[in-house]
């Protein structure tokens, strides 16, 4: 009986924020798995390791949680003044799928400093010493991300003593500056596709639901966690070890993208499970994180509980962030509200892994509101360079 060996394929394992993922560089790809298709799918479900019935990736490089299933491509920038494009691929679990619906933010950091990494800055543009300026086009969405990677001897600089809730370690501080973060074309001329900072949802099985419904950094459906039975302060367990409670949650997020006109048809959601995001908010309370760390009501302006295909994300997820940043400095939102309310332009709220500071600029123009940058600090770092290997029949 005739076996198909094994491939190799150059690929680097990155931390980004609270998320790690497998990067490429796109010419490193086999020929089929550079352009979009099912090949490049099945190599990043058989990279990772999915779909796995068992939920474990035991046979892949993920680590079975969604914040770990992740594949990234990296390559030159095709779109002028930038320096490269970054497309990711929300690798699904147990299900046969690759969403490519949306962006993830955590691992934005990592592609500025892989961009470094791989050669594909102009030398002359990386000090010897001091901040190099990347600029990203994120292909998923179409937007543009500025990553100011720290820069010593030349080479990236990974270690520090910026401190990231949700990360064990301390690393070097990259200040991520994502440029106009609303997807205004995909929600009908603005960020909030109703139009309405609040709408009423009808969630199945809930009834009325008030939602703020934004697209700025990804799709996400916010909501107060007083209306669905939650205090804000809520930790995994609470909420991923309870199933009626995660369909509750996903009957939310349904409702939102019909709302939000991201699905046609509720059997839509099942292969989009990437976006929209569903967060629940809440005023100011005093928590212990899942580390044991104790956060005070003064230590915040709200807090906020965030879904990641179809799990209670064990921190915040960046693109999210983006998103609660934008809600926070619109008045009326039910972020903005959560947080007390009135003109702000950046808001520190409180997760599970701890808190986190996030910034947005906003206007109002002709009666509607965009937001033209959000601004937060990551950190990011190479854990494994080599070799992936997969099965040469496996895509």
């Amino acid at each position: 009986m005739s076996h198909v060996a094994q491939i190799r394929i150059a690929a680097t394992y990155m931390r980004g924020g609270t998320s790690k993922g497998v990067f490429f560089r796109r010419e490193d790809l086999p020929a089929s798995a550079q352009v979009p298709g099912a090949a490049r799918d099945k190599l990043f479900q058989r990279v990772i390791g999915s779909p796995d019935p068992y939920g474990k990736q035991t046979d892949g490089m993920g680590g079975a949680t969604s914040s770990t299933s992740k594949c990234v491509i990296v390559s030159p920038s095709a779109k002028p003044d930038h320096d490269v494009d970054y497309l990711y691929g929300q690798v699904s679990i147990d299900s046969d799928f690759v969403d490519w619906s949306g962006n993830c933010g955590n691992l934005s950091t990592a592609a500025g400093a892989f961009a470094l990494h791989a050669g594909y800055v102009d030398p002359a543009r990386i000090p010897e010493s001091g901040t190099c300026v990347v600029r990203i086009w994120q292909a998923n969405i179409g937007k543009t991300i500025i990553a100011h990677v720290p820069v010593t001897g030349g080479q990236v600089q990974e270690t520090g003593d910026f401190e990231l809730d949700g990360v064990t370690f301390p690393a070097a501080e990259i200040v991520l500056e994502f440029l106009d973060p609303a997807d205004e074309d995909e929600a009908g001329g603005s960020m909030f596709p109703t139009g309405n900072v609040v709408d009423t949802l009808d969630v199945p099985g809930i009834g009325g639901l008030q939602a703020t419904m934004i697209t700025a950094g990804i799709p996400t459906v916010f909501v107060n966690a007083a209306d669905i039975g939650f205090d804000g302060t809520e930790l995994q367990p609470a909420i991923n070890g309870d199933p009626a409670t995660l369909n509750k949650m996903e009957a939310i997020r349904v409702a939102g993208a019909l709302r939000m006109g991201l699905i046609k048809t509720p059997e839509e959601a099942a292969s989009r499970q990437h976006t929209p995001k569903v967060a629940f908010v809440a005023p100011p309370a005093e928590y212990a994180t899942s580390a044991g760390k104790s956060i005070l009501a003064d230590d915040i302006d709200l807090n906020v509980r965030a879904m990641s295909m179809g799990k209670l994300h064990h921190a915040m997820m960046g693109t999210a962030s983006v998103a609660i940043a934008t809600a926070a400095a619109v008045p009326g939102t039910l972020v903005n509200l959560a947080a007390g309310g009135g003109q702000r332009d950046a808001v520190r709220f409180g997760h599970p892994s701890g808190t986190l500071r996030v910034g947005a600029a906003v206007q109002q123009v002709d009666g509607q509101w965009t937001v033209t940058k959000a601004v937060m600090s990551r950190s990011a770092r190479i854990l494994m360079e080599g070799c992936v290997r997969v099965p040469g029949d496996a895509f």
